[in-house]
């Protein structure tokens, strides 16, 4: 992963188990890393080593969106804000697939990045629910 698009706190996949970073770092040799925990371990590892978390039906319910709509064109999933909205495009162009802020879309495709959006707009982490991240302000 690229260290420029992540943040303390982002969810990353490494070796197939979910990790929030708690720190970023560089060595002597330039060569960026990141300290990574979960309830079970608490380890260094390159930036390049971790990978992103797409966005899934699962993901965006544990990231407090709620299905509020669903035909068997496309799925919509809302935050408690009126003003957030994902849709998923079940066609197989997926043109209206995504993050809409105010009716806008922004390319967000994956759990860190909606994390920094939501970090962005408001100030604060998201909430995630069991147990991932608690809400901070």
């Amino acid at each position: 992963m690229n260290v420029a698009d992540l943040k303390i706190k982002n969810l990353v996949e490494y070796n197939n188990q979910i990790y929030t970073i708690s720190e970023i770092f560089h060595n002597v040799e330039q060569a960026y890393f990141v300290k990574i925990e979960n309830d079970i371990q608490s380890i260094s590892v390159p930036a390049a080593s971790i990978k992103p978390i797409k966005i899934t039906e699962e993901w965006l319910e544990k990231l407090g969106f709620s299905r509020t709509y669903s035909s068997d064109k496309s799925i919509r999933y809302e935050r408690p804000e009126p003003f957030i909205k994902y849709d998923i495009d079940l066609s197989s162009r997926k043109i209206l697939e995504g993050l809409k802020i105010y009716g806008n879309a922004i390319k967000c495709k994956y759990i860190h990045e909606f994390q920094n959006i939501f970090s962005s707009l408001f100030g604060k982490e998201t909430a995630l629910h069991y147990g991932y991240l608690k809400t901070e302000s």
